[in-house]
């Protein structure tokens, strides 16, 4: 059973296409990386299918619902780290938490126990009445990671989670993930930029440039079908190695330039 479905998606910004007409499943439990260089269409596709926008055109479905018809719905199928920072420095740790449950509605008792249990896991328990501005940050990205499964979602959308921590938190967090993986059949939806994270972890990969799926397959489909060593190899040989941009739309541009605007 598919959990994610994407049809002839589109995403226009006036004359730019973001995103064009980009197909794709990702089955329940699977662990799946979207790759692609800086530009290309992966943020504006995750935020499509995260309700953050409205496609141009095509059809989505997470959980069998419709994020236009249904975005409560689709919400609380998922959870979700960002690529930027998006907890309240302002509150401790623990208020990060429990602001995060008593949004998803979540019982008191069982949110207490939940809270307890995944602060142990990234090891910030001990820290939990700390302001979280006081982190540094790769306590702040494994907070965000706890946040994110607070509600127990059955979809996990992670946006480059693992830029800046150190390679034994990373590996922390991906044997944990893995885990929730197998025994919870929580699908896990990952863009990253270390491609060999991608070759390890993900079951199936999808590689997105110049807003079109150019490849989609397991890491050793993709680098036997470009002869090449290592999936790494592989994504270079279909991108280039062109130095890209940061992906920013039409929107976010216009938001930069109007912040520099009022700076002067």
């Amino acid at each position: 059973m598919d959990i994610i479905e994407v049809k002839n998606l589109a995403k226009q910004f006036g004359g730019f296409k973001a995103v064009d007409d980009v197909s794709f499943n990702v089955a329940e439990g699977e662990i799946f990386a979207f790759l692609g260089p800086n530009g290309a269409g992966k943020s504006t596709t995750i935020k499509m299918l995260t309700t953050l926008l409205r496609p141009t055109s095509g059809k989505l479905k997470l959980n069998s619902h419709d994020p236009m018809k249904n975005p409560d719905a689709v919400r609380h199928s998922f959870g979700i780290v960002f690529q930027d920072p998006s907890l309240d420095d302002e509150l401790t740790a623990y208020e990060n938490m429990e602001f995060h449950g008593v949004l998803y509605d979540i019982p008191w008792k069982i949110r207490r126990e939940r809270i307890k249990h995944l602060m142990k896991f990234v090891e910030l328990w001990d820290r939990r009445n700390n302001l979280v501005k006081e982190f540094s940050g790769g306590m702040k990205r494994r907070l965000e990671i706890a946040r994110g499964l607070l509600h127990h979602p059955k979809i996990f959308f992670l946006d480059e989670p693992t830029l800046g921590l150190d390679p034994q938190t990373r590996k922390h967090m991906w044997d944990y993930l893995k885990e929730l993986n197998k025994t919870e059949k929580i699908t896990i939806f990952f863009t990253t930029h270390y491609i060999e994270e991608a070759e390890n972890i993900a079951q199936r990969v999808a590689i997105i440039d110049h807003g079109k799926i150019v490849a989609l397959g397991t890491p050793r489909e993709l680098k036997e079908k470009n002869s090449s060593d290592s999936l790494e190899e592989a994504f270079l040989k279909l991108t280039g190695k062109t130095i890209r941009e940061e992906e920013a739309t039409p929107i976010d541009r216009m938001r930069t330039r109007r912040r520099g605007f009022m700076r002067r």
